[in-house]
């Protein structure tokens, strides 16, 4: 009964963190970008490949993957949490979310709500959904696979974003960058 009640909310917590992103890119974008990142899109496909990977496993119609109940719980606690992150990130950005690494003419540094604990909070929220998901549903093996693919592919995004925000706005960035994790807690 457990591992069914995870799947489900498994399921709906993706359909809801997906829903927060296409909701936020019906409002129109602050201005138009003056200066981007064309790297960060290499680093978004390795994520959504880390993303399929994660969600590879394919079952027989009669097994579900068995997963001990510890892993269920923390898919559990951690899926809703990495929503409510997406939820109040996006919202915080404001005008300045969007999905490319780009800024405007009139970009701001974001440094509050869940800005003040991490710089990149929806990368946090992504990478909280991949381990939601690997610990429901993928294999062993395939979830490692797949939380270094997805890994290489955030840090090509965070770093093409760090430079972009440390070429705008030079010493207020990089005091804020040493002193705000990217989008792990307490890892710098």
């Amino acid at each position: 009964m457990l591992q069914a009640t995870a799947l489900i909310e498994l399921v709906i917590c993706w359909l809801s963190w997906i829903f927060v992103f296409v909701v936020r890119q019906r409002r129109p974008a602050g201005g138009k970008p003056t200066v981007t990142a064309p790297v960060a899109k290499w680093g978004g496909l390795l994520q959504g490949l880390g993303y399929a990977v994660a969600w590879s496993y394919l079952p027989r119609q009669d097994a579900l993957p068995v997963k001990p109940a510890c892993f269920l719980v923390a898919s559990m606690v951690i899926g809703p949490a990495s929503v409510a992150l997406a939820l109040h990130a996006v919202a915080h950005l404001g005008r300045h979310w969007r999905i490319p690494a780009a800024l405007v003419e009139d970009h701001e540094l974001v440094q509050t709500g869940p800005y003040r604990w991490l710089r990149h909070p929806i990368y946090a929220s992504m990478l909280g959904m991949l381990l939601a998901t690997g610990f429901a549903w993928s294999r062993w093996w395939q979830f490692l696979i797949a939380s270094v693919i997805f890994i290489a592919g955030t840090e090509i995004r965070v770093r093409a974003e760090d430079r972009l925000l440390a070429g705008r706005f030079q010493e207020v960035f990089l005091a804020y960058q040493a002193r705000v994790p990217a989008y792990i807690p307490f890892v710098r």
